[in-house]
């Protein structure tokens, strides 16, 4: 196993953003792969500093998004960009996933790319979800009783796993604390598995 250094970095990153080849046919279609990370990025940027001013707790949750949105200096875009951006992120993955299945980028050799890809859309909407949760109004309290609930469809662990899931036997602090603490690791998550692809094919990356 080789020890990073300065220079298995730099060369990480030679290969990755300079010298990787492309064909010449590339049109705007695949530009949404780049597009759908930098929303990633914008949502991580402007996530950090909603959590910072964030209760995670179910008397003082609503209120200190109110307290982003009016006390905080430009509390109300740093959310409206997250909420939005949001929304944005996922009609570029969406692009770039149809033009994947349009032009058969799921087929061999790159099926392994195709199923990360397919990881990380789920653990996008589990993350969106989780993220909606959070301000805690009627709309937020409601969608994750309703949502939570289908898990009890499950036969055999279904109900052990709703209970799991909110941390008691209803929606409370347990499950608004542990959507938080999710919410904010999901998108390390992602960074990890939108990098793989590209790390597994560099012949620099261990």
């Amino acid at each position: 196993m080789r020890i990073w250094s300065k220079n298995t970095i730099l060369s990480i990153i030679d290969n990755l953003f300079v010298k990787h080849r492309s064909p010449i046919f590339l049109g705007y279609l695949w530009n949404f792969g780049v597009f759908s990370f930098l929303c990633l990025f914008i949502q991580i940027f402007t996530g950090l500093f909603l959590a910072m001013h964030y209760i995670p707790d179910t008397a003082q949750a609503f209120d200190s998004v109110e307290h982003i949105m009016r006390d905080v200096n430009n509390g109300w875009f740093l959310r409206y960009t997250h909420a939005n951006g949001a929304s944005f992120f996922f009609i570029a993955v969406y692009i770039h996933m149809f033009r994947g299945l349009y032009y058969g980028s799921f087929t061999s050799p790159r099926e392994g790319v195709w199923y990360i890809g397919s990881i990380i859309l789920l653990l996008m909407i589990l993350t969106a979800f989780m993220g909606y949760v959070l301000p805690w109004g009627q709309m937020s309290y409601w969608a994750a009783t309703v949502i939570t609930n289908m898990l009890s469809a499950l036969p055999v662990v279904g109900k052990s796993l709703v209970t799991w899931v909110w941390g008691g036997y209803s929606v409370g602090g347990p499950t608004l604390t542990r959507f938080y603490a999710l919410h904010f690791l999901m998108p390390i998550v992602l960074v990890v598995l939108v990098f793989l692809p590209r790390l597994l094919a560099s012949p620099n990356w261990f």
